[in-house]
């Protein structure tokens, strides 16, 4: 399951790997409403044909790396979550003190400066007030896994790297062990960890059988990867609501704006700009975008020099709360416009190689290219143009598809691979 920045989707895949099933849906209501995330998850999972409901035996679910809320020790959401894409600027004298100036969490953009916002709300402090405080905080993948589980302890790892977890160390960066409010940070796990069956309610409402075991899942960026498999050299760029590059390194990288994960034993880097299609979805629907797009002629300069943000502030390439977007002077053309807006985004994915690059990372062969965006030939020579290596674009691999391969994968390690084979596969939605 795939709760990504757009919306969400889910893939069920057999014991040889193969989609049986995916399909996708937009959030009910705002994306900042918990109670959102799981009424789609609730209604792509009743979506699915009860032969293969009844046969579901683990699930695993990614969320967007960042997006956090507070919550009660039952779930009870304390009030709206706090986006990915929210910097919190007003936090930066107090994450000095908190975490060391390298940390992941040490960011006005990160899931540790949100926290902090989220406990100086009036809720927020009347939640962790006295012996009897009721508070958690938890990300969005973290949050429905709990729902699954029906106990909200656990945080998976790479979800938390921003939050002030030390991968290395396995403990709390910094003074986060000493703070008043610590009994609200998660119990963090490994991604693959086996965490046990559904809630017996849980399974009633989803139609799912009660030894369907719920698996620690993974950031949406990270789940894209798992479905990539890339070789060495190989770098992976998600083309979504937001512009994520990963590569993996041999030793951890550490730097304001990055994060740095562990993915199946190895060590995973990436950065994510605020920009990305989001901005391009301002301006453009969809049918537009591809009409346009069409007219786009990628050996011919635009001349325009855009830096297309959605909105004031930035976390990679560079990690600045303050930096504005540019999206003028707008020529009369949409076509020209859109192909300044796409090579804006080039540039910035092209900065961001150079700068994993100048932190250490690897020398990139090639990038291969998931999500929406993927399916923009235009986009592509673009890119390939401003990062001087070859794009692949490989749209059919989805985040969702990454999670169900991470659950198969834990089955495999815990014990018989259960049969899926079954009737023969179903049909794909569009």
């Amino acid at each position: 399951m795939d709760a990504g920045s757009g919306g969400l989707r889910l893939a069920v895949i057999d014991a040889q790997g193969q989609v049986l099933s995916e399909q996708a849906t937009a959030y009910p209501s705002s994306f900042n409403d918990p109670g959102s995330w799981r009424q789609g998850l609730v209604a792509l999972v009743q979506a699915l044909p009860a032969q293969l409901r009844r046969r579901l035996a683990a699930i695993s679910v990614d969320g967007t790396s960042g997006t956090l809320l507070a919550c009660r020790s039952d779930g009870t959401p304390l009030g709206p979550a706090l986006a990915y894409s929210q910097a919190c600027p007003e936090q930066a004298q107090a994450l000095t003190a908190l975490v060391p100036a390298g940390c992941a969490a040490a960011s006005v953009t990160g899931s540790l400066a949100r926290a902090l916002r989220l406990l100086a709300s009036p809720t927020g402090r009347t939640a962790a007030a006295g012996a009897g405080a009721d508070l958690l905080l938890r990300h969005q993948a973290d949050w429905l896994m709990g729902w699954l589980l029906g106990d909200w302890r656990w945080g998976e790892e790479g979800n938390n790297l921003r939050l002030g977890w030390d991968l290395r160390r396995q403990c709390w960066a910094g003074e986060l062990e000493r703070q008043a409010w610590a009994a609200a940070l998660p119990e963090v796990v490994e991604s693959g960890t086996v965490l046990g069956p559904l809630a017996p309610g849980c399974a009633a409402e989803l139609g799912l059988p009660g030894s369907c075991l719920v698996v620690a899942g993974s950031t949406d960026a990270n789940a894209g990867v798992l479905a990539a498999d890339p070789a060495p050299g190989d770098g992976i760029t998600v083309l979504g609501t937001t512009l994520v590059l990963k590569q993996f390194v041999s030793e951890p990288i550490e730097a304001p704006g990055l994060s740095c994960h562990r993915l199946g034993g190895r060590w995973l880097v990436g950065g994510a700009s605020n920009a990305g299609g989001g901005v391009l979805r301002q301006f453009f629907s969809d049918a537009e975008l591809e009409r346009l797009s069409r007219q786009i002629d990628p050996s011919r300069p635009s001349g325009l020099h855009y830096r297309p943000l959605p909105a004031k502030g930035e976390r990679f390439p560079l990690d600045d709360p303050d930096l504005l977007p540019i999206l003028e002077p707008r020529p009369v053309s949409d076509a020209l416009f859109l192909q300044g807006l796409l090579e804006g985004l080039a540039r910035i994915e092209a900065q961001g190689w150079l700068r994993l690059a100048q932190l250490g990372a690897p020398p990139l062969r090639r990038v291969i290219s998931l999500g929406g965006g993927a399916r923009n030939p235009q986009w592509r020579q673009l890119r390939q143009q401003a990062i001087a290596r070859p794009v692949l674009n490989r749209p059919g691999l989805t985040a969702a598809q990454g999670m169900a391969r991470l659950a198969l994968g834990s089955l495999r390690a815990t014990g018989p691979t259960p049969k899926m084979e079954g009737p023969a596969p179903l049909p794909k939605s569009p």
